[in-house]
């Protein structure tokens, strides 16, 4: 007799409601969702072996080997090395010995010319810049700048284009005995002029005009460059050479200025010893001596024809007056060789040549003196108009001289006036010295 329920069988039994000693085969849930069928699980196989793999003779990794397996077991698995990796990862070639990181087969890529190329010009443009700019300032601390033009007093108005007063002097500063005897200078106190020269710089080329230390000039009235006292003018002429020997350079620069009208906008100044440094420092300036000529007083003894003077030499000859009738004579030897001392150092070879470029500056500079307004490209730009003098731009000549006065050459007033109005204007001088 059944107890339980109508329609319930023994398969409905509480112990079996989920699958419990249930005599089915199939779960309640397929019984319940006969719609649902599921698929029966595949039979459970042991995987085959792993193929071995040969144990290479230097491992791009490290492979530890499978226990099961044996040494020398690849099991594919990841050990963490990650190739092309920096030199923290192990066996990627950084750090470990070589090229064992790379992958095989992979060829190393071509060197890049082009950027190579480039970043090494980058570097040379920017260690030129840094070279020239140093030299530059290296230069420009050197320059003693000791006239202070703005002492002189009634000055003429400024006139289009520059001049520059360039003074030889005989000052013997710095020089030892041996020098003044090897140079032919003598021993005598304080400083004179030996030269004195106007360059004009301008748009119609450079123009050269020597003055004769020997002109006719009127000393005007001037203040004082050291006590500041105003000095009236007395009237009478005297030497050019004797304006500098009173009161300096400011005194001169007032002279030139009053007897001329025009406008001196820089003064450059440079004594024996250090004309002679500068030849020396060059290896010496090539010159054409038409005629040959001796003055023992200066020490001056050259034959005719090309030669290569050294600085003592150099030296005697922009300093002979006796071996000559007219101190125009001497006047003409001096632009002639700065013209060729100039053109001789403003060269490429001499620029691009530490070796000399440096020699060379450091020569002249030590023994300049020029105005307090005077830059380092200013002293550049007068160097080479003085090179141009020469290159067939320019034009050189003497002061106009009209004859004598008590000895002192008299300049031709006329041409003189002339010869500055085309300075003041920048126009191409016509005037002639003679």
């Amino acid at each position: 007799m059944n107890d339980w329920p109508d329609g319930w069988t023994d398969d409905n039994r509480s112990g079996d409601r989920y699958g419990q000693g249930s005599a089915n085969e199939r779960p309640e849930s397929a019984r319940s969702m006969p719609h649902v069928q599921r698929r029966p699980a595949p039979p459970r196989q042991r995987p085959a072996p792993p193929r071995r793999r040969p144990v290479p003779q230097q491992p791009t990794g490290y492979d530890d080997g499978d226990p099961q397996y044996g040494e020398g077991y690849d099991s594919g698995y990841n050990t963490g090395q990650v190739y092309g990796a920096g030199s923290g990862g192990r066996g990627t070639g950084h750090g470990d010995g070589g090229d064992r990181g790379h992958v095989q087969g992979r060829p190393r890529p071509a060197p890049d010319w082009g950027r190579r190329i480039k970043i090494g010009a980058l570097v040379l443009v920017v260690a030129v810049l840094g070279v020239s700019v140093g030299t530059y300032f290296w230069a420009d601390s050197k320059l003693n700048r000791a006239v202070d033009l703005s002492k002189v007093i009634e000055r003429p108005e400024a006139g289009e284009g520059t001049n520059y007063l360039i003074v030889g002097s005989d000052s013997r500063e710095g020089m030892t005995s041996e020098d003044k005897k090897r140079l032919h200078t003598g021993s005598a106190d304080g400083k004179r002029t030996d030269s004195m020269m106007i360059l004009h710089t301008g748009d119609n080329g450079p123009t050269l005009v020597s003055l004769p230390r020997d002109s006719n000039v009127e000393i005007p009235s001037f203040v004082g460059s050291e006590s500041g006292k105003r000095y009236e003018a007395t009237g009478r002429t005297t030497k050019l050479n004797a304006a500098y020997a009173s009161d300096g350079p400011e005194l001169l620069v007032r002279t030139v200025e009053f007897n001329t009208g025009l406008h001196i906008d820089h003064y450059v100044e440079i004594g024996f010893g250090g004309f002679a440094k500068i030849v020396d420092a060059i290896g010496g300036v090539e010159l054409d001596i038409p005629k040959a000529f001796k003055d023992k007083w200066s020490g001056a003894d050259f034959p005719a024809g090309k030669q290569t003077l050294n600085g003592q030499e150099a030296l005697a000859f922009v300093r002979t007056r006796h071996a000559f009738t007219s101190d125009l004579d001497r006047t003409k030897n001096q632009q002639k060789f700065l013209a060729a001392l100039a053109s001789q150092t403003a060269t490429f070879s001499t620029i691009v040549n530490p070796f000399k470029l440096y020699p060379t500056m450091g020569a002249g500079l030590d023994t300049l003196i020029v105005d307090k307004d005077m830059s380092l490209w200013s002293l550049g730009k007068m160097f080479f108009a003085m090179k141009g003098v020469t290159g067939g731009d320019g034009t050189s000549m003497n002061m106009p001289i009209a004859g004598n006065v008590g000895g002192n050459l008299a300049w031709d007033k006329a041409k003189v006036k002339q010869l500055v109005e085309q300075l003041k204007n920048d126009e191409k001088v016509t005037v002639t010295e003679n």
